[in-house]
């Protein structure tokens, strides 16, 4: 998904949508399994047979669309589904397919337990100039390219948007007084592997109707591609004040036609362009003194670590794994929450949100896997994480799992201090003469825990290891300006990549999670 995809999404989200929809059409289907049972029996189906590309019926009109063609292209908010329902907490609205998107997918509606195909109605969107109206004609045989979810989320006569499903098996979630950033995805396969990445996408929804006033909506999806096909159940809570969260359960099971070595499950994807870990006089010709949607991995591990990753931009591909077992949670977070930082006015990146995963049940062994693109803009999204299991996924069998995706502005909980910046720079250049030419000098800041009721005299070390190359001895001392405190430390590589650790302790304890960086 493009950037200037996402921040229109988010532009037309905001609006008040009240009128009643047009009516609905279609014969009830008699009762049966629930939603998710019954799609889990098509995907079992599916993956017993050859797969079957995706018949594509677009006309060349729509396939041929550019991106400001495409955006032309609105839905009307008198059409909403259930905006007719002044019970109603929810209402839901349909992307047009062309452009980038040319899949379609079918959509049922389940409403006090009958199930309802959506019909396609071109008449639900307006068509404006570029856009001909011959266009509308065109379109009448196609179907939807993705669905979005509104909800009252910060005042009561309005429908904000909440979550979007769109391209792929792609989907995005929005709590109160956040703008779109990171996006999550049903599952990744083969990323930055030799054969290449299979992107699999979502063939149907089906939508179960809350009750009148319910906080939670439950979208069912049927996924397939050429080596896996599955059934995803998200259950989407939008949280009441303080919490600001939105919060999606995730039931999926999946069933594989061929081998699959790497299964990404719980794929998080987002962009780091550059921030302070890494940006030098004259690198970048730009106004901003940062750009990212997020700007570290955070890893909450089977053992009760935390550790702090924070994202770079490399030169060439990065891919860096955490081994884990069993682990209690991991996510891409925007942790840089002050505007000036920023200095965007159309972007507001200091109100991206962070992205959270927390496994349900045993997820075993395996690793934490991430992904760092090198990338000269900010419109692609260069950062992928998932979760990939030490035990691939056989033809023939089949694998079930379930974890809860939050998207938040604060932090999981955790009372340990926290990094807030990594910054470097040359040691000979800033007044280290008798250092290495290589060598670097790090500063980071930790803050939050209990590291703002410590005296400056209070006898905080620094934990500080390498895989490779030297470290000095780690100065620490409280920072008055923020009321943290500040670890230095200079460091010497060799022809290697070294892996970087630092944590702060008293007495043995641990004060702070642990950062970490691979350092060239």
């Amino acid at each position: 998904m493009r950037r200037r995809e996402a921040l229109w999404m988010g532009c037309v989200g905001a609006a008040s949508w009240s009128a009643p929809s047009a009516a609905r059409a279609a014969a009830p289907r008699p009762p049966g399994p629930t939603p998710f049972a019954a799609l889990r029996e098509r995907a079992r189906r599916l993956a017993a047979a050859p797969f079957q590309t995706q018949r594509q019926s677009l006309a060349p009109s729509l396939t041929s669309l550019d991106y400001d063609a495409w955006r032309a292209i609105r839905y009307l908010p008198e059409q909403a589904i259930w905006a007719d329902d002044a019970s109603a907490a929810w209402q839901l609205q349909l992307f047009h397919p062309g452009s980038h998107y040319q899949r379609t997918v079918d959509i049922d509606l389940v409403e006090a337990g009958v199930t309802t195909r959506l019909p396609w109605r071109t008449a639900r969107f307006r068509y404006d100039p570029p856009t001909s109206l011959s266009l509308a004609i065109d379109a009448a045989t196609t179907g939807a390219a993705g669905v979005r979810l509104h909800h009252r989320l910060h005042r009561p006569e309005h429908f904000d948007e909440v979550a979007v499903f769109l391209g792929g098996s792609y989907f995005r979630l929005l709590g109160r007084e956040q703008v779109w950033g990171a996006s999550a995805r049903a599952l990744a396969i083969d990323v930055a592997g030799p054969r290449g990445e299979e992107f699999p996408f979502f063939r149907s929804f089906t939508i179960e109707k809350p009750p009148p006033g319910g906080n939670v909506i439950v979208v069912n999806a049927l996924l397939d591609s050429p080596s896996i096909s599955g059934a995803f159940r998200f259950a989407i809570t939008v949280s009441a004040p303080p919490d600001d969260a939105t919060v999606v359960d995730v039931e999926a099971v999946v069933f594989a036609r061929d081998d699959i070595a790497r299964l990404g499950i719980a794929p998080l994807t987002s962009m780091f362009q550059r921030g302070e870990n890494r940006r030098s006089a004259g690198e970048v010709d730009d106004f901003r003194p940062e750009v990212h949607d997020s700007d570290g991995l955070l890893l909450h591990t089977g053992a009760g670590e935390r550790v702090w990753r924070p994202l770079q931009n490399p030169k060439h591909l990065n891919v860096h794994a955490f081994v884990d077992d069993n682990p209690r949670g991991f996510g891409l977070l925007q942790r840089d929450r002050a505007f000036d930082h920023y200095q965007d006015l159309e972007t507001q990146a200091e109100q991206r949100p962070s992205l959270w995963i927390e496994p349900k049940g045993s997820w075993g062994k395996g690793h934490v896997e991430l992904v760092e693109i090198p990338s000269d803009d900010e419109y692609h999204d260069n950062i992928v994480a998932y979760w990939l299991p030490q035990t691939p996924l056989r033809a023939g069998t089949s694998r079930a799992f379930g974890y809860r995706l939050s998207a938040v502005r604060g932090e999981p909980a955790g009372g340990q201090g926290r990094v807030t910046s990594t910054r470097s720079g040359n040691a000979q250049a800033i007044g280290n003469s008798a250092a290495d030419a290589r060598a670097r000098l790090f500063i980071v800041e930790f803050e939050g825990g209990d590291l703002e009721a410590l005296a400056e005299t209070a006898p905080v070390r620094a934990l500080l290891t390498t895989s490779r190359g030297t470290v000095g001895v780690a100065t620490v001392q409280k920072n008055p300006k923020t009321k943290g405190w500040r670890a230095a430390f200079v460091f010497t590589p060799t022809d290697e990549v070294a892996d970087l650790r630092l944590s702060l302790q008293r007495d043995g304890r641990p004060l702070t999670e642990t950062w970490t960086l691979p350092c060239p």
